[in-house]
């Protein structure tokens, strides 16, 4: 049984800029997600991260929210939260599979994310992995959204822009800073 398990924590990142994450919720189970998203938001503030949170209508849309912020915003990293319980159709194994999936892909196309979309088969095994004090599945989201961000930084390449540089940017970028020329 998972309760009884000791699990190891990797130490919270730290970052010379202030990381800046989108929290994405599923309000579906209200409760639930309450506790989810003070358990992300109290990581978050934990690692001087900024932050902001958006509702969508259920788990199902999260990715799609995240997609939209990923390519028409700046965010650094995203936190996906929800929750779907088993219900009595076949519904629930596709809100998880797809869900998942799709975090997934995201994550590959280069998305920081932390998926915090439970999925249980019960009301308490929810209550107790979205408790601050008991699992805190939202701040272990969180958390993983900020190592992946961290580990974007340290291998990620400068950005490129599209195009030519003017002769300007060229001179500046061969001028260097003191430590010889550069090449362009």
């Amino acid at each position: 049984m998972a309760g009884s398990e000791n699990h190891y924590i990797l130490p919270r990142p730290e970052f010379d800029v202030a990381p800046k994450v989108l929290i994405v919720v599923a309000p579906y189970y209200k409760d639930i997600a309450d506790a989810m998203l003070a358990g992300a938001q109290a990581e978050l503030e934990a690692a001087g991260a900024f932050h902001e949170t958006v509702e969508v209508p259920g788990a199902l849309e999260v990715p799609t929210a995240i997609r939209i912020a990923h390519r028409q915003s700046n965010f650094d990293g995203f936190v996906a939260l929800g929750c779907v319980i088993r219900g009595e159709t076949t519904h629930y194994e596709t809100v998880c599979n797809d869900s998942s999936r799709a975090l997934t892909l995201l994550g590959l196309e280069g998305a920081c994310i932390g998926n915090g979309i439970l999925t249980v088969e019960n009301r308490k095994q929810a209550e107790v992995r979205a408790e601050v004090d008991g699992q805190n599945k939202g701040g272990g989201a969180a958390a993983a959204a900020l190592h992946l961000i961290a580990l974007t930084r340290r291998f990620g390449k400068p950005a490129r822009g599209v195009g030519f540089r003017s002769p300007i940017e060229n001179e500046i970028l061969l001028a260097g800073d003191g430590e010889g020329p550069k090449t362009a």
